[in-house]
């Protein structure tokens, strides 16, 4: 079994972060694991208070995981600290594992902005450059690049310059846009595009983490990056098609349909 460490915040309500990033890897037959930047007051409704993890805290989890297991797969959530990110480098930098995904999680759905100016800078200069793929949506790669992206030629210009900032691969998620959900990989030569039917439901809580966490679950299993993104695309559509109708908001996806469904579980 591949061992995939997520280092992110935690929701409370089960739908996003460090929780989501867990069930879908153990839908994806990896053994998860976490380290925790962050305790957030959330729910389906907003975020409603942060409580970040002091440096130290975070420096020894990352250090009790790499000295004791053999990591194949970091996913990088939640961040929202300038020490939280220095120290989540200095680390990564040092035990150098082989597949890092990037989920710059910047501003929620219901609009908290998690990092500030000088952390957004951080993260840009410290993380992105150890990522094999980053997966910005577009109100990230807006914040990222300071432009407005509202079309897939805008989509396409804010990746090549997101790629400019250092990153290996960058994945722009288009579900934002009005029409057709079109995600576009660049990889600093050419454009892959991966396109999916927009689903007529408002649950969509975590389906940022839940995808990053499934691409870092098909590049642990052996998957090229082009298949992992097709793979994660093709499992999030399903999580969100049957999406829970949970809370008074923004309900979560569901991560264990597919298994729900062998198993009988689900007619």
């Amino acid at each position: 079994m591949k061992n995939v460490l997520t280092i992110a915040g935690s929701d409370c309500s089960g739908g996003a972060g460090i929780q989501a990033d867990l069930k879908t890897f153990a839908a994806h037959g990896v053994y998860g694991m976490s380290v925790i930047t962050a305790v957030t007051a959330q729910n389906t409704q907003g975020v409603f208070a942060v409580e970040d993890m002091s440096r130290d805290v975070i420096a020894k989890q990352i250090e009790a995981i790499f000295d004791d297991i053999q990591v194949d797969g970091v996913k990088i959530g939640m961040v929202s600290q300038v020490q939280t990110i220095e120290v989540i480098a200095e680390q990564l930098r040092h035990y150098s594992p082989k597949i890092i995904v990037l989920d710059p999680v910047m501003v929620s759905k219901s609009g908290y902005h998690l990092l500030n100016k000088l952390a957004e800078a951080t993260l840009i200069k410290e993380l992105l450059p150890l990522a094999m793929i980053v997966t910005p949506n577009i109100p990230e790669a807006e914040v990222m690049t300071n432009r407005s992206i509202s079309t897939l030629k805008q989509m396409e210009e804010a990746a090549k310059a997101i790629y400019q900032m250092g990153a290996k691969n960058v994945l722009l998620k288009g579900g934002h846009l009005e029409l057709e959900a079109t995600d576009i990989l660049y990889d600093g030569r050419e454009f892959s595009y991966f396109s999916a039917p927009r689903i007529a439901t408002k649950n969509t809580h975590g389906t940022g983490c839940t995808l990053s966490s499934a691409i870092t679950s098909n590049l642990a299993l052996g998957y090229t990056l082009n298949q992992a993104v097709v793979e994660a695309k093709e499992y999030i559509t399903i999580a969100i098609q049957h999406s829970l109708k949970i809370g008074k908001g923004v309900g979560p996806t569901h991560h264990f349909y597919t298994l729900y469904k062998k198993a009988g579980l689900i007619k």
